[in-house]
């Protein structure tokens, strides 16, 4: 049986042994932030599933449990800043490692801009009811500058702010969704448990949107310093996070779908779900409450989102594919300030230009949005790739593990062809225009980030030999860690 050593030290100058599970589990909660799902965004996928949203959203749970297995392949067994950077250079090499390093950093940074936008849109909302109307950069400048002030000073402040904010705001959804359904009298929906006029690619249309709600569920990979027992309270967050998010998920679509019934008003046309059915259910005031709850979730989106991103630029700034300012831990706050410092300023930055071009918050939210999944999608891909390679490289692939692979690629597939569309189709119909130019334009990004790689590369011999050994330190380091009797 193996065992782990109860504290590790940090070989990067990170503050090791800091978080506990709930607080490491907070931090990829915070990316998928479900809060804002059922507050804000539900009729958007229930327009493309209709009956059959929560089956869209099981699907997607079943879908998403198979990449967290591959994920925890190499989570169980080491554990770094680097996230899923560092597990799939491990598996399937140095270029494959670098083209996830852009991935995820640009999906992480664009989440950050995407929700900073919710941020600003929402609060704008909310302040404006009291009088106030302050412009759409100073929200910005808000949200991003006390984000960044928490991922500055201490990651743990960071965790337990998210911890705490993304826990308020599902109670007040879950209360609130007991009582709405309670004012329905706990009535079975006999429309949606037999699926009434849903069709199969209706459901696999709405799996698109949904794969979307569940990114950055395996964020908590980039607090492998941090952790306490990495090796056994990562894997439990990123398996428990697509678990919690997604039945929560699945129980809120139900309910609000039910809750629309008979009511005259389409779920599809109204923009706070939420507000509407506390409003028929006598409860309007929980409502507020919940809004104020869904911009605490916008805000621990963005800290989520700031956290691995920082990290991922650390670890790889440390293998010399970056400036080496990036790969510096605050001697006295243990955290990557430099990278913490630049991601903050990127993610204020480009919503900021954005809104000085007039593009509407709400429309910025969307496009930023979608340009994200394709950098998460890319990473799970790869990911999903790289555990069976890495498995037979260490003589522990089983026939299993290549089954888990396969499936986990085959369900990530789906949203990548509801995303690029095939000409001609009806069920993956091609985007509408500005969507359906964002694939190649990721597209480009991951070939003008691979050719950077190969020019530094030629430029500097020793650096795959620098990388090799900076993921080999990490993994040597873990098992040393582990006993096996």
């Amino acid at each position: 049986m193996k065992t782990e050593k109860p504290s590790h030290q940090s070989i990067h100058g990170l503050k090791p042994d800091c978080l506990s599970f709930s607080e490491v589990l907070a931090q990829s909660f915070a990316v998928i932030a479900p809060t804002t799902i059922p507050a804000s965004n539900i009729g958007l996928i229930v327009a493309l599933s209709g009956n059959g949203t929560w089956l869209s959203f099981l699907i997607g749970l079943m879908g998403l449990l198979f990449v967290s297995i591959n994920i925890n392949q190499f989570a169980s067994r080491s554990a770094s800043p680097g996230s899923l950077y560092s597990y799939i250079s491990k598996g399937l090499g140095s270029t494959a490692g670098v083209i996830c390093g852009w991935s995820l950093v640009l999906a992480y940074l664009f989440t950050g801009m995407s929700v900073l936008c919710g941020f600003a849109n929402f609060s704008s909302v909310l302040i404006g009811h009291l009088g106030i109307h302050p412009s759409s950069i100073t929200l910005l400048a808000i949200g991003a500058g006390i984000s960044w002030y928490a991922a500055y000073k201490d990651i743990q402040l960071s965790a337990v702010a998210m911890l705490w904010m993304e826990a308020a705001s599902v109670l007040l959804i879950a209360i609130l969704c007991i009582i709405i359904w309670a004012h329905k009298g706990f009535a079975l929906d006999m429309s949606q448990l037999t699926l009434s006029g849903t069709t199969p690619g209706s459901v696999a249309t709405g799996l698109v949107l949904v794969m979307f709600a569940f990114s950055g569920f395996e964020s908590a990979t980039s607090l492998g310093d941090e952790a306490k027992k990495p090796l056994q309270t990562i894997p439990k967050s990123v398996m428990g996070s697509v678990i919690l998010a997604g039945l929560f998920y699945i129980s809120t679509t139900y309910i609000e779908v039910l809750g629309f019934s008979g009511t005259g008003v389409s779920i599809t046309q109204t923009e706070e779900p939420l507000g509407f059915l506390s409003r028929q259910a006598g409860v309007g005031f929980l409502g507020e409450f919940v809004a104020l709850g869904a911009l605490f979730s916008f805000f621990a989106c963005i800290l989520g989102s700031i956290n691995p991103a920082a990290r991922v630029f650390f670890l790889m700034a440390r293998h010399g594919l970056f400036h080496s300012s990036l790969g510096t831990a605050h001697s006295s706050n243990k955290t990557p300030h430099v990278a913490v410092t630049m991601c903050s300023l990127i993610t204020f930055f480009v919503p900021a230009v954005m809104s000085l071009f007039n593009i509407k918050l709400f429309e910025s939210m969307g496009y930023l949005g979608a340009i994200c999944s394709y950098g998460f999608l890319t990473v799970y891909i790869l990911i999903s790739v790289a555990a069976p390679v890495y498995l037979y490289k260490i003589r522990k692939l089983r026939r299993r593990d290549v089954v888990f692979s396969v499936v986990g690629v085959g369900f990530m597939m789906i949203p990548v062809l509801g995303s690029v569309g095939i000409p001609g189709s009806t069920l993956f119909p091609v985007p509408e225009a500005p969507y359906n130019a964002f694939p190649y334009l990721f597209l480009l990004y991951i070939l003008l980030t691979c050719g950077w790689f190969i020019i530094k590369r030629l430029r500097s011999p020793n650096l795959v030999v620098k990388m090799r050994q900076g993921i080999e330190e990490i993994h040597t380091k873990f098992s040393d860690t582990r006993k096996i009797p």
